[in-house]
């Protein structure tokens, strides 16, 4: 039997912008809600919507130059907690931790970034740690949260949308885990090869 999941929180942090407003726009008509950090907030804010702040959730603001941002208890237990397990669901009442159903996530681009030719230390500042952990986090938990971890992603969420409102199938969430996982295992191979040929 096929677990229907709601999507009602979507957390937003991404690189790339292009590609997002039409996904927007069809989750707001949904009523889902947005949570997002720095420049995807104004991004989602400046097209109209509302969009609750990370730093809102944290009570931390974004640190060491925006190394730091939704690498938060309160945010990965959002995305990990299992719906159906008693002792996750008093915990994030006890701890006040929202759920978050929807994760979209477009990574620094790391590979551009090596082959424009960029400095060192340029390049290992486009070394993700949130995103990916994000991606992770979702995938893991795929059970309950459907993870969009690339803009290549966007059109095949749109689709499920236009199909099914805000709705999804284990089927559903377990094809974006796939998906998360080899964008995951892509980056992170790409970044071993940067550290391999120095």
């Amino acid at each position: 039997m096929a677990e229907t999941k709601q999507i009602k929180t979507a957390l937003i942090s991404v690189f790339h912008k292009d590609g997002l407003e039409e996904l927007l726009a069809k989750l707001n008509a949904e009523g889902v809600r947005f949570l997002s950090t720095g420049g995807t907030q104004k991004f989602i804010e400046s097209l109209g919507y509302e969009c609750r702040t990370v730093e809102s959730v944290t009570t931390y603001p974004s640190i060491l130059g925006g190394r730091v941002k939704t690498l938060h208890p309160k945010i990965f237990g959002g995305i990990l907690a299992r719906r159906e397990n008693e002792g996750d669901l008093e915990q994030m009442k006890a701890y006040d931790i929202p759920a978050i159903d929807l994760v979209i996530v477009d990574l620094y681009p790391f590979e551009q970034t090596v082959a424009s030719g960029a400095s060192d230390a340029d390049i290992i500042e486009k070394i993700d740690i949130g995103g990916i952990s994000l991606i992770r986090a979702g995938a893991k938990n795929f059970k309950d949260v459907v993870i969009v971890p690339s803009k290549a992603e966007y059109a095949l969420l749109l689709d499920l949308l236009n199909k099914k409102g805000a709705k999804t199938d284990i089927e559903d969430r377990k094809l974006f885990a796939e998906r998360a996982f080899g964008v995951s295992s892509h980056y992170d191979t790409a970044i071993h090869a940067w550290f391999a040929h120095e």
